[in-house]
């Protein structure tokens, strides 16, 4: 072994990796839960013993060197493997567990899915951490999975990649969202008032690919007039309270917020097809028991999400508005899914 090996221990690893993945030192800091001070330290280190600057300035920020990209896929292996030989084989022990879970999620499910998959990974692996990534179009989901750096995907693709293990987690209906005192709130919704309505739409978190609700307006042959597009789900609703645009999307989405807002649901004009939710993962058959215990979790949570029965959009008004209450804090997992 050579000097620069014996020197280049797995927290300057992880620092890479996630320093060439977040190309920002604050955003590194923050995602491994140190001191800004601390990371510059450590890529100091590592350009001294690397003999290569790894990040440089460019127009838009920091950006790696060549010699740094190349080291992305070597760093993100390497800590596969460590993962690997560190996680117990046989039973999985999540009370004892030190591991570090990562998951990619459309952020739709912060609201009401997410913060209980969190409560009860708490509950169960007091000692370990869960890492939840935003599906965006700047993160190549396979090649994460590929890689080890991601350990569950939860996405609703209507063709999800074949390479990958998948199991259903729960699905859902499509409705549409505006504020109460909108104009098209007060009557049943016609598909020609609503497609040529103003459409605010969500940022494709999957680089490109189609979503569930594209693919529904293309099997109606109807085409929306999106004049607005959102990185983030938690925006809309404020976004909608302030101006005449309307949201095509998840029922239990719209109803946690129409249970605190005033903001109206009401049935879609077009007949979409149900919104499937489904956790994926590589299919490695020598992985030990821990992602198997994730998913696990993961079902519990969408089983208990299951268990409750969701208000339907009132047809005799087109709408549905509800005032923020106390009963409905608890809107986003107490509603259920219509049968």
């Amino acid at each position: 072994m050579d000097d620069n090996a014996a020197t280049l221990d797995i927290w300057l690893v992880r620092v890479l990796r996630t320093l060439l993945v977040e190309r920002s030192v604050t955003q590194t800091a923050l995602r491994l839960n140190q001191t800004q001070p601390a990371i510059s330290t450590a890529l100091r280190k590592l350009r001294e013993t690397l003999n290569d600057p790894i990040l440089v300035r460019g127009k838009s920020g920091m950006v790696p060197t060549e010699y740094g990209e190349s080291l992305l896929a070597a760093a993100q292996q390497v800590l596969r493997d460590v993962d690997f030989v560190a996680t117990p084989h046989g039973d999985f022990d999540p009370e004892r567990s030190r591991r570090t879970f990562r998951i990619a999620a459309p952020d739709y499910l912060n609201d009401f899915f997410m913060p209980t998959v969190i409560a009860q990974f708490r509950d169960a692996a007091p000692h370990a951490r869960l890492e939840i990534e935003s599906l965006g179009p700047q993160l190549d989901h396979a090649a994460a999975l590929d890689s080890g750096e991601l350990d569950l995907v939860i996405g609703n693709w209507p063709k999800p990649d074949e390479r990958f293990e998948r199991s259903d987690l729960f699905s859902d209906t499509v409705v549409c969202m505006m504020r109460a005192d909108h104009p098209l709130a007060r009557a049943p919704l016609a598909r020609d008032a609503y497609l040529a309505a103003p459409h605010l739409a969500p940022t494709p978190y999957s680089g490109g690919r189609g979503g569930a609700i594209d693919a529904g307006f293309a099997r109606a042959n109807a085409q929306r007039r999106v004049v607005a597009t959102l990185p983030y789900f938690g925006l809309v609703p404020q976004v909608l309270l302030q101006s005449d645009l309307i949201f095509t999307t998840t029922r239990r989405f719209a109803m946690h917020y129409a249970s605190l807002l005033p903001l109206a649901v009401v049935d879609a004009p077009i007949p979409f097809p149900r919104i499937r939710c489904y956790q994926m993962w590589h299919p490695q058959v020598d992985r030990p028991s821990d992602i198997g215990w994730l998913r696990g979790l993961m079902a519990q949570v969408s089983a208990d999400l299951i268990a409750h029965k969701a208000r339907p959009a009132r047809k005799d008004s087109g709408a549905e508005c509800t005032a923020a209450s106390s009963a409905g804090l608890k809107a986003g997992l107490d509603t259920p899914l219509p049968r």
